[in-house]
Formats: structure tokens, C-alpha cells, sequence
């Protein structure tokens, strides 16, 4: 064992955020493939506004 205290965890936000918006890329070219970009639009409108009310809520 060490005698000294751990140090600051690494900070992935960053990378989190980037593979959160390459598999939220991937699922909505999915949908578009399978049920064509008016599902894409009306899925990414509810998404923003899923958001939206998130954020509202914490402010």
C-alpha cells in the first residue's frame, strides 16, 4: 500500500460529451435509415425539449 493520499481523479467530461454526440449521430442515422428525417427532426425536437426542461428545473 501507499502512505501517500490519492491524488484528483482525471476529468473525462470532455470525452464524455464527445461519445455521447457520436452515439446520438449513430442512433438518429438509424432512425432516419429506418422511419426517414421527419422521425429524426420530431426525435431531436423532443430531445431539445427534454433538455430544456432540465435545465429549467435546475436553475
Amino acid at each position: 500500500m501507499r502512505d501517500r493520499p490519492p491524488g484528483r481523479a482525471p476529468d473525462y467530461t470532455t470525452a464524455a460529451l464527445i461519445m455521447g454526440g457520436i452515439n446520438l449521430f449513430w442512433i438518429f442515422a438509424v432512425v432516419q435509415v429506418v422511419f426517414g428525417l421527419p422521425v429524426v427532426l420530431l426525435l431531436g425536437w423532443l430531445l431539445n425539449l427534454g433538455v430544456s426542461r432540465l435545465a429549467a428545473r435546475r436553475a
